[in-house]
């Protein structure tokens, strides 16, 4: 069998590493499944998500070679903030935080401007908890969750990348965080009509938006960090997993 593990450049060359996850699971086992790389891959996976009932940041998608006004957006929204990611991007590629002013503005059109003729994008309201709470990931490994993870950017960033001098730390295993994520996955094995279980490994991303809730913000099923070195544990739980896979 074949783990997909650290192929964090895959975003630059997308259609070739999609192309490459079902040529090597037509050879061996792939893990995971070259649907769900190709279906991961893609943010919208993220509106496929909500449809099933996950709660997200209200998000606006805008398509590529689309015209979208900034301002109109933003009202529409309510924010006075705004945060803009790619569909296809890892490691904060291309997000942009911008304020409801006519710089911030003209920055967040502009940004537009030069990313939607060659790609899709997601408009939110920025949700300034990520400041100081961070992000909450949950690890599951055979369709159970392994263990938890805070990543908490520098003072005054929201990227939660050790790449911009963010920190972890491990986190507890709440009765919330657990329904939450277990609601995720199952999802995700709905949409992609898989059994239960069947996914080897996952990581299930929140954030806390502006009235304490838990929203989705990822759900990567192809290339996340694991956070071993949170739980000594968690090694041998995905070791296990793919022992009961090799039968």
């Amino acid at each position: 069998m074949v783990l997909i593990r650290t192929t964090w450049d895959y975003t630059d060359r997308c259609e070739a590493f999609q192309d490459w996850a079902h040529g090597v699971a037509r050879q061996t086992k792939l893990f995971n499944p070259p649907q769900v790389v190709r279906w991961n891959t893609d943010k919208h996976y993220l509106r496929d998500l909500e449809q099933e009932g996950n709660r997200l940041v209200p998000t606006v998608w805008l398509e590529q070679a689309s015209a979208v006004d900034i301002e109109q957006e933003m009202r529409r929204l309510g924010a006075k903030k705004g945060f803009i990611k790619p569909i296809i991007g890892a490691t904060a590629r291309e997000t942009l935080r911008f304020d409801l002013t006519e710089e911030g503005i003209a920055l967040a059109q502009a940004h537009c401007a030069r990313l939607l003729p060659s790609e899709s994008l997601m408009l939110q309201p920025y949700q300034s908890s990520v400041e100081t709470e961070g992000e909450v990931s949950v690890l599951f490994f055979d369709g159970e969750p392994s263990h938890a993870v805070r990543k908490i950017p520098v003072p005054g960033d929201y990227r939660v990348q050790d790449d911009f001098g963010a920190t972890d730390q491990p986190e507890p295993l709440t009765t919330a965080l657990v329904q939450a994520s277990h609601e995720a996955m199952r999802s995700a094995e709905k949409i992609l009509n898989l059994q239960m279980g069947e996914l080897l490994y996952g990581r299930v991303d929140y954030l806390m938006d502006d009235l304490g809730r838990l929203c989705l913000n990822e759900l990567e099923l192809v290339e996340p960090s694991l956070f071993f070195r949170h739980d000594s544990q968690s090694p041998d739980r995905l070791a296990l997993a793919v022992q009961r896979r090799l039968g």
